[in-house]
């Protein structure tokens, strides 16, 4: 049963976004304005280090502290529907990632749509990708994960990988992977009046924005469409009230279909991206789940 918090804070986040009205501003605007309400709320763990840094002109952080085991890494990729969103949004949910995994976490900013579209942030997640093994980390130490967006640019970066015979992440952990921007699963409609985070008309608009006139049942744009055979272990956490319930669904039938290894779990009453409210009961279990799947897929003590 859902918490008495996630009542409360539920109604807040309905109130919050309908009063946002993304659909109706700019997208320089809107960026602002998500930005600076995360640097209001969004409050880092005690003990955490933030290193900020540049990977081949991309900005990023690492998010570490003293008790993160050496030579593995989270590469975490943050939501926002390719459009959306920044290390500032989401540092607060990869600190947290962090503290409970005991493995440090690269957040890095890849480039954003309508300026940069399709297939430019798979391209920089690769780049990142090839500058950590350059480093000296093993494949076998580093995590993919990712938010919304972030789960579906993981999964789709781990297939042109796997497309290329290149060395493979330990494993792929998504949180309400946004994998299917064709938005043809039961709940975009089902789920439209209960999620209060996630609306559907902008969820169509930023899918043709990343899209920028490439099919969106392209299987790196929708990864839902790709085949999985000889991807590594998958972990998906989905909220049973959340437009995007029928992406997690879909990308967890088709792994298993392929006989990939996948911890799928639907938390009920919880929204999209969930695990961002630090204060938020569900939250804190949903994060220490991610953490004990990480330490278990790369040996960390």
């Amino acid at each position: 049963m859902p918490s008495v918090t996630s009542y409360f804070l539920k109604k807040g986040i309905k109130a919050g976004v309908k009063k946002l009205n993304l659909e109706e501003k700019d997208i320089g605007e809107s960026r602002h304005v998500i930005d600076s309400f995360a640097q209001k709320f969004s409050r880092l763990p005690k003990n955490c280090k933030v290193d900020p840094f540049q990977i081949e002109g991309i900005s990023a952080e690492w998010i570490s502290n003293n008790q993160t085991e050496e030579g593995k890494v989270i590469l975490y990729l943050h939501g926002g529907a390719y459009v959306y969103c920044s290390a500032d949004t989401h540092r607060s949910l990869a600190a947290r990632i962090m503290i409970e995994s005991g493995v440090k976490v690269l957040l890095p900013e890849y480039r954003l749509a309508p300026e940069h579209p399709f297939p430019t942030a798979i391209e920089d997640t690769l780049r990142i990708y090839q500058w950590l093994l350059k480093q000296g980390y093993e494949p076998s130490n580093i995590i993919f994960a990712g938010d919304s967006a972030g789960g579906g640019l993981s999964v789709a970066a781990t297939l042109v990988l796997k497309d290329q015979s290149d060395p493979l992440p330990a494993a792929v952990v998504c949180l309400s992977p946004w994998v299917d921007l064709k938005s043809s699963g039961a709940s975009y409609i089902k789920n439209s009046e209960k999620d209060p985070y996630l609306r559907l008309e902008l969820v169509r608009k930023t899918a043709q924005q990343y899209a920028a006139g490439e099919s969106l049942d392209h299987r790196l744009i929708s990864p839902v469409y790709a085949d999985f055979t000889g991807f590594p272990p998958m972990f998906i956490q989905v909220g049973s009230i959340e437009i995007l319930l029928s992406d997690a669904q879909m990308l967890t039938n088709k792994a298993r279909q392929a006989g990939v290894e996948v911890y799928f779990k639907v938390w009920e009453g919880m929204w999209h991206v969930w695990q961002i409210n630090n204060r938020l009961p569900e939250a804190k279990k949903a994060t220490k789940e991610i953490g004990e799947f990480i330490k278990w897929k790369i040996n960390v003590n």
